[in-house]
């Protein structure tokens, strides 16, 4: 998918930022993340509340292959193809996946602030010349 084409697809959810992301794309709205468009199709993000609706249409969540496994990401499910045809439809489950973005961005814990005033570092001791390095010095 093409960036003209995604931003035709989401004409009717309103503005959306198109980032390049991996070998694909990155969807937001307000500067949250909440799509991805990549080689293997048009994922949404997805959470308790949302992923029984995709589980209904026989989406599956996003995976990708290591060396070693595959892994899977629950959170980005694969959108069913029929939404691609209806973009008012489309544009609820965006409104949901965004939402599901959201309710993400609320639970993960604020990053703690630095300390004001940080204690001043001691110096690190010298190292110790080994035997030989002390001979040559001697010299």
């Amino acid at each position: 998918m093409d960036r003209e084409f995604l931003a035709e697809l989401f004409a009717d959810f309103g503005p959306v930022t198109i980032r390049k992301m991996f070998s694909g794309y990155g969807i937001s709205a307000d500067g949250i993340n909440f799509a991805l468009s990549l080689r293997a199709g048009l994922f949404f993000r997805a959470d308790e509340v949302t992923i029984p609706e995709f589980e209904a249409e026989g989406s599956k969540p996003f995976q990708y292959s290591t060396r070693a496994k595959t892994v899977v990401v629950n959170s980005y499910w694969e959108l069913p193809a029929r939404l691609f045809d209806d973009s008012a439809e489309l544009a609820q489950w965006a409104r949901a996946a965004l939402a599901a973005a959201q309710r993400a961005k609320v639970k993960t814990r604020p990053k703690k602030k630095a300390a004001a005033k940080t204690a001043p570092r001691k110096a690190a001791p010298k190292k110790r010349l080994s035997k030989k390095a002390a001979k040559r010095k001697v010299r």
